[in-house]
């Protein structure tokens, strides 16, 4: 895939007022705590989930299966600017009504990518995590992990074109999945942002090999 600038810039921060708030709002919490004493809560909701889907999104776990080859995890650049930073990420998306994680997994995968993705099966036969919650001291913001493989001998995943919307400004890349965690630790170093579910799949595999999980 060509290579782009992808690097945005902060030109200003100021308040939101909530009437203008497109994707989230703030609201604040009445809740008893086990002691019984009433307590407030600050948090943040998102907008945008479908009222039938209990997830708001997905992160696409997506692996380059080439033979002879290791495998390899598929990320993404994106520009991010709460953090104004060019941000480390696995491809993700939000839900659409009526849609399941795995149909979303493999659209969004498409979208963003251009690579066509199957659904992975484990030894447990799922291709799908629990529903985890992305910081629920601050947020209900809430995904699915979606396991896909990208079969790269697949005509169709050659020369993948991505389909971006006028505002996105993706660049994609692969990593051996057993280089995850040092090449993490290069692009810190580079000046990028970690995304936690790449830090996440990254720190599993580095647990996983101090811990001589592997055999």
């Amino acid at each position: 895939m060509s290579k782009s600038n992808i690097k945005g810039t902060v030109t200003s921060v100021e308040p939101l007022n909530t009437a203008d708030a497109r994707w989230v709002r703030l609201v604040k919490i009445s809740y008893n705590d086990p002691n019984s004493t009433p307590r407030t809560w600050e948090s943040s909701e998102r907008l945008t989930r479908p009222k039938d889907s209990e997830s708001d999104g997905v992160g696409i776990i997506a692996v380059l299966s080439n033979p002879g080859q290791k495998p390899s995890i598929l990320l993404q650049k994106q520009y991010r600017p709460p953090i104004d930073k060019v941000c480390i990420e696995i491809p993700a998306g939000l839900i659409d009504a009526g849609e399941t994680p795995e149909q979303c997994a493999i659209r969004e995968l498409k979208e963003e990518t251009g690579y066509i993705g199957t659904l992975a099966q484990g030894d447990d036969g799922g291709s799908v995590s629990a529903l985890m919650f992305n910081d629920p001291g601050f947020c209900n913001t809430n995904l699915n992990f979606v396991h896909l493989t990208i079969d790269m001998t697949l005509e169709e995943n050659k020369n993948p074109v991505q389909n971006l919307e006028e505002n996105e400004f993706i660049e994609c890349f692969t990593v051996p999945l057993d280089e995850l965690w040092q090449e993490c630790r290069k692009l810190e170093q580079a000046g990028c942002g970690i995304d936690a579910r790449v830090g996440t799949i990254a720190e599993g595999f580095r647990v996983a090999k101090m811990w001589n999980m592997f055999k």
